[in-house]
This record gives structure tokens, sequence and C-alpha cells, in this order.
């Protein structure tokens, strides 16, 4: 374990199988803030993106599954319920916290880019039609949820995924969420697999409509029986393979085969008494939350209140420098060089906060960052442990394509890969972001644990592509220093950076005041032109933990 302290100069450290314990706001180690009244919780809590991954997970914990089993049920679920945002054909990150070994896991299965994978192509993109195969990287979501649960499940495999094939095989009621991304999809008439399970008679299915995926839920049944070899072997990895390959892409069998789940050390931030776990690289999250965290006092945000216009235009401003180093530095560990020491010193922090001021706007250079499909789920157990997972396709039922028998949707992640011109106002010649074979694109997932004394107080992620880093962020700001109730904390009005276009976007109804006293200030105000990016939370109050689900998507938040 290292330690981000002031030294003389730089140095670089490779991030590759590094710990990382950044110490924050040493010296202003702060009493916890006084907590709102305490709304019902339990010994065991669950909040996911919808009611039937939820409760699933919950009856998992009721009958002695611990939190990573609930977490397992819930992902597979999620997958049957919301394809749109998640599924076996996609990929995620994992944090889990173990109370009896006191230390978290971190497992990445975030997909790869095929060996095949053309960089100059990620240039000229989009891919349409025929074409967006070149989007689908090599899923690990079940070599990442099967390996979870080898290190640190309980009970039988073929027993979690049980509900999944269940649901699949009975049907489900199609949520105001999954009908709207129905709706909205069109490239979903042109795939069959996808037309013939939500697009029955020609039309979208509607919200309440049941609806039934009997490819899948024998797809699930054999992942039951054999673990994740039943995907990534065999003639599910050949349906797997001719599906991408017929739309263009490069994908193998072999890769299937050969995909690898990798073990990351979290990011560490000690701040104000607090350690907060969070996601290394490839994910932009956790880097955007500990310059945040290492940029501000809890003194300083109490005064200036955490509506008010002074604060908003400050967050956004530490958010927009995060954007930039984002694009400047990030991207694979594995196949790049992330020096985050340097990125989070307190030396540098402290430069950029003094360029911060409040009454006055810095611009960032317009990139692209396209994430949208993507499920957060959160569980907890009366032993105490605890589990951040964030799965993902990447947009709404991902490259829009699904294999005809065994009824994977298949992801286009590699649409996160970054093209040249977009890091030309960056004074580069190609992104670290770059597309290349092997790679895993940098990501926005921030799943995070919140530990005080050894024990965790908050479990929080989202799911919204970009606008998931701001959201945790900003709701872990709200927690740790207003100490915000947990259902207050997931239902109020948030703010997002866009990357193009207006400087700040605000929900809908924001107040004209606020409006106005954001703009004296230099920012740029546009109305937030989309209401799916939603976040879950557990915090833990007085020996109980309290779920809360974000009402955005209709997502579910239960305890026992």
């Amino acid at each position: 374990m290292w330690r981000v302290a002031p030294r003389p100069g730089p140095r670089t450290l490779p991030w590759r199988g590094v710990v990382a314990a950044v110490a924050l706001g040493a010296g202003l180690v702060a009493a916890a803030p006084r907590l709102e009244a305490r709304p019902a919780g339990g010994k065991l809590a669950v909040a996911t993106e919808h009611e039937v991954a939820s409760r699933e997970a919950l009856r998992v914990l009721e009958a002695g599954g611990n939190a990573v089993d609930a977490a397992v049920t819930a992902a597979l679920v999620a997958g049957v319920v919301s394809p749109s945002s998640s599924g076996l054909g996609g990929g995620g990150f994992a944090l889990a916290w173990s109370a009896e070994r006191a230390t978290p896991t971190l497992l990445d299965f975030r997909e790869t880019a095929p060996a095949g994978v053309v960089p100059a192509e990620f240039e000229a993109r989009p891919f349409e039609g025929p074409r967006r195969g070149r989007y689908v990287g090599v899923p690990g979501e079940a070599r990442g949820l099967h390996e979870l649960h080898r290190r640190l499940g309980k009970r039988p495999w073929g027993e979690l995924v049980a509900p999944a094939v269940r649901v699949a095989r009975t049907g489900f009621a199609v949520s105001r969420h999954l009908a709207g991304a129905i709706a909205g999809t069109r490239a979903l008439a042109d795939d069959p697999a996808l037309s013939r399970t939500f697009l029955a008679g020609g039309k979208p299915a509607a919200v309440g409509q049941l609806v039934k995926n009997e490819p899948l839920a024998a797809t699930l049944e054999r992942l039951a029986a054999e673990g994740p070899t039943a995907l990534t072997e065999g003639a599910a990895a050949a349906e797997i393979e001719a599906t991408v390959r017929g739309a263009g892409g490069t994908l193998t069998a072999a890769e299937l085969a050969a995909y690898q789940v990798v073990e990351r050390q979290p990011l560490l931030v000690r701040w104000q008494g607090y350690d907060v776990y969070t996601m290394p690289p490839p994910s932009a999250g956790g880097m955007t939350l500990a310059q945040a965290l290492g940029m501000l006092e809890p003194g300083e945000l109490r005064r200036l209140g955490g509506s008010s216009g002074a604060y908003q235009h400050l967050l956004a401003e530490v958010l927009r420098g995060a954007l930039a180093d984002r694009m400047r530095y990030l991207g694979d560990p594995d196949h790049v060089e992330v020096d985050l020491g340097e990125l989070l010193s307190p030396a540098r922090l402290a430069a950029r906060r003094r360029k911060i001021a409040l009454d006055r706007t810095h611009g960032i250079p317009r990139f692209g960052l396209e994430e949208h499909g993507t499920h957060h789920l959160i569980t907890a157990d009366a032993r105490g442990n605890v589990v951040s997972l964030t799965t993902t396709v990447n947009r709404a039922f991902g490259a829009r394509l699904a294999t005809p028998t065994g009824g994977v949707v298949l992801n286009d992640e590699l649409d996160d890969f970054t093209a040249a011109a977009d890091v030309r106002p960056f004074d580069l010649k190609e992104s670290p972001n770059r597309a290349r074979a092997g790679a895993r694109p940098v990501s926005s997932m921030t799943p995070t644990i919140v530990l005080r004394d050894g024990k965790p107080v908050l479990a929080i992620g989202g799911s919204g592509g970009p606008t998931i880093t701001t959201n945790v962020t900003q709701l872990v700001l709200a927690r740790l220093v207003f100490g915000t109730a947990p259902a207050a904390l997931v239902a109020g009005r948030r703010f997002y950076v866009p990357t193009r276009g207006a400087y700040l976007w605000l929900e809908k109804g924001a107040p004209p005041e606020l409006i106005a006293d954001l703009e004296a200030r230099g920012e740029i105000v546009g109305e937030m032109p989309f209401t799916t990016s939603a976040v879950q939370a557990i915090a833990f109050e007085g020996g109980r933990a309290v779920p809360a689900s974000d009402p955005r998507k209709g997502g579910s938040a239960l305890a026992r």
C-alpha cells in the first residue's frame, strides 16, 4: 500500500497490482455529520433498478445466502428483466467488502476488444446496420459473476442462477423504463431475436405486458449446470461468434474461451475520517470522486449550502477538471501507464483548486462519452458483507444484436474507445483510450463502499453512462457532508456536466433563482435532456442497513 503525499517532484508508478491509499484532508478530520431521522431498514438489504431483481435477491438473503450470493442473483435476474441495460452479453465491475476478512475485493469483468479490431475504423464511427458487430467486445459477465461467487459466495451456484431461469421462462411484466427503451430503439426490428421477444406482432412491448424469453431461459439453465463454459465454449460460443461476424464484427469463440477476469486493487481515499473504496482505471469514476474529495473541505461546503448555486458551480468546476484528466491520461492500465499518484497528488489538486473561483467558469473541450445502458445494484447481509456491482451492455440493447437460439443481448462496449479527433483539443495526437486489441475501454462506472472505523457506512453506485461519475460524486458528498437521508439522497435533484453545448445541465423544474445565480457565475445552463440515470445506495445507521433506490428508473429497495 502506498500513500500520495506532498513530495519534491513527480514519480511514475505503474497502476496494475497497486493499492492506492490516498490521504486527503489530513488534519481536518471532522466528526460524523448529524444524520436526519432514521428511515426503516433491516439486517438484510437490497437496492436494484428493478422490483423483480430486488425481490429475488432478498429471497436469497432470507434463505441464508450472503451479500455476494444476492448480488449474483440480482445481476442475472436484471439481465432478464432489464435487457436494455445489462445481461450475459455485457460486463462490469464488482466491489465487495468482506466483514470477516475486513478487506475489499474488486473484480473487473469489463469487455475487451477482439484481436481483429481495426483502430483506424474507430476514427470513422458510427457503425450502422450490417457493421454494428464491430462495436461488440468480448463479454465478461458470466465469468465475472462466477468468479465473484467462487471467491466469496456461500450458496450453490446453480441455486443462485435458478431465479433468473424461472423469470425468463414464466415471464415478467415490462417496466416503464424497458418499455421506453424498446419503443426508442428502432434497430430492434432489424434483429430477428430481439424483435421476436420485444416486438411481437410488430408492436413494441408495452408497460405491464408479459414477456417471456425461452431462449435466454435455456442459456441460463446451462449456465447453472455448467458455469461460464456454457457461454464460452461449444455451440453457444459458436453462435455468439456467428452473430457478431454476421454483423461485421471480429470476435471469435476462441476469445470467449480465453477471456480473463482481472482482480484490481481498489482506489482507497482517506478523507475526513472515512475510508472510501472506489474504482480505479479502467474506470474514470474513482479518480473523479477522489479528486473531488481532495479539493473540497466539508466546512466550506456547509457554509455554501448543498442547494446553492455557489456549491453547484464549485463542484461542477471540479468535475470539469476531472473530465479533462480523463481525456488526457486514462486508458486500460494493462496497456498504458496511468500515474494516479500524480493525478491525485495534494500539490496538484491544491494548484487546481486555486484556479477555481465562485464568480467564473472554465469550459471543457468537446468530446464524446456515449455509455447509456447500465444497471447498478447493492446488497448487504447480516454479517456486514456488502457488494456494490455495476453491469452493462453500454447503450440501450448494446449492439442491437442477440443470439438467435440463446437470447443473449450483445454489448456495444467498444464505442467507449475515444477517437483521435476528440483529444486534439488537449494537444494529443492519439487517445490513451484508443481502440486496440485486448484493451478494455475506459468506463464511468463507480461502485463505491465507504467505511468509518472499519465498518461500512455507505455503499453506492449508479447507471447512466457519464452521469454515473458526477451523480455518485454529488451523492457521496451529500451523505458524508450533509447527512442526507438515503431516500432523499437518491431522489433529490442533481446536475450534470455535459461534454458539449451548455456547461451545466439541471433537471427539469430547477428554480429560476438557481439558474440566474449559476449564470451570474459564468455557467451556461441547459435542461437535462434525459431522466434515465439512476443511483442505488445502502446507508448503515444504528446497526441497520437502509436501502434506497432511485425513482428515475423505477428501482426497488427492500430490507428485512
